[in-house]
């Protein structure tokens, strides 16, 4: 095999990360790489429902591939891919289901990372680094070991005007034009990555006290009893958007003066569109997972040995995210000079 694939027979191509949404967000760095080195070629993603949303609209994508796990079997998803044609395979992904699905994509050129048990699926290997560098980074060393020039160092999200519409007239009859917005999300897809929605009121009051912001709450699916305990918890007030579509909530935090987020798929889309986001880190690493962009800053305990230890769930009571003092998120809001 060439060291790099010959462009000149390359019509469709796949990239593969089926899911989180973070994950999901951070790949879209590949995509302009991808459609200025593959001009004129078929690039289609395939993801999981869940972060399907946030692709919706990209000027780089021809096509949205879902894989809807409750309504498609294994054999059902590979059969759709076999269908594709593709003729080059990127996965980003690299579980077993997926390293077996790029073997099995009839693809003649197929990209995958060097995990144990999954070489065999790939015909171009890439030395894992998710240990020692940004995802960010992680997805590009998958281009740049095809030979693509990495001249496009940015997350793509277009909320479209559609999304763009429904938001502006939420927040036009919403938000004061003098207020700045300050947004808090106490989500997290793991609990042991949650800050805890006392602390954040707490943060929210302090917020309110030091510089007199509007607090919005922005939540997704299964987030709503958390929301309104914030809000109930809070002394000071707050704005709760309507329900919103990953875009629909793109096109949101857009318009925040800040966002304050546990490690999340929000935290990454508001980064993504540029705003200044404060981000609390525990379980996991904020050098390797932490919010992508200059205006961005991290906070945790680092008092304890064991942070970024990768854990759902913690067996120790959680202390770097329950011992985090609220004095310790509010001087990095601060340091970040936004309010």
């Amino acid at each position: 095999m060439n060291d790099a694939p010959d462009r000149t027979t390359v019509r469709r191509i796949l990239i593969i990360k089926l899911r989180a949404v973070g994950d999901v967000v951070l790949s879209t760095i590949v995509l302009k790489n991808l459609r200025d080195a593959f001009a004129g070629v078929s690039i289609e993603f395939l993801t999981e429902r869940g972060g399907a949303g946030i692709l919706e609209g990209n000027p780089f994508l021809d096509r949205i591939v879902v894989y809807d796990r409750e309504r498609m079997s294994g054999g059902e998803l590979i059969r759709a891919v076999r269908g594709g044609r593709y003729d080059l395979v990127i996965d980003l992904f690299g579980n077993p289901r997926t390293a077996l699905l790029t073997r099995l994509s009839g693809a003649k050129y197929r990209v995958g990372y060097r995990f144990r048990g999954r070489t065999y699926a790939y015909n171009f290997r890439i030395e894992p680094r998710g240990a020692t560098v940004h995802n960010t980074q992680f997805n590009l060393d998958a281009l740049e070991r095809i030979g693509v020039p990495v001249v496009d160092r940015s997350l793509h999200i277009v909320p479209g005007a559609d999304a763009e519409g429904r938001i502006e007239e939420f927040w036009n009859k919403t938000v004061p034009t003098e207020k700045h917005v300050v947004a808090l999300h106490s989500g997290g897809g793991w609990g042991s990555k949650r800050w805890g929605v006392d602390h954040f009121a707490e943060l929210a009051d302090a917020l309110q006290a030091r510089f007199g912001p509007l607090i919005l709450l922005p939540w997704g699916p299964g987030e709503e009893r958390d929301v309104e305990k914030m809000r109930t918890t809070m002394k000071s007030p707050s704005i709760v958007p309507p329900p919103t579509t990953l875009l629909e909530l793109a096109a949101l935090l857009r318009r925040c003066t800040l966002m304050v987020s546990n490690d999340s798929g929000p935290m990454h889309i508001a980064a993504a569109m540029g705003t200044p986001v404060v981000g609390i880190f525990g379980p996991t690493n904020p050098q390797l997972q932490g919010p992508y962009g200059t205006r961005t800053v991290t906070v945790r305990n680092e008092s304890l040995s064991c942070l970024g230890c990768n854990l759902v769930a913690c067996p120790i009571g959680n202390p770097c995210m329950k011992e985090l003092p609220v004095q310790a998120v509010l001087t990095a809001i601060e340091n970040l000079s936004v309010l």
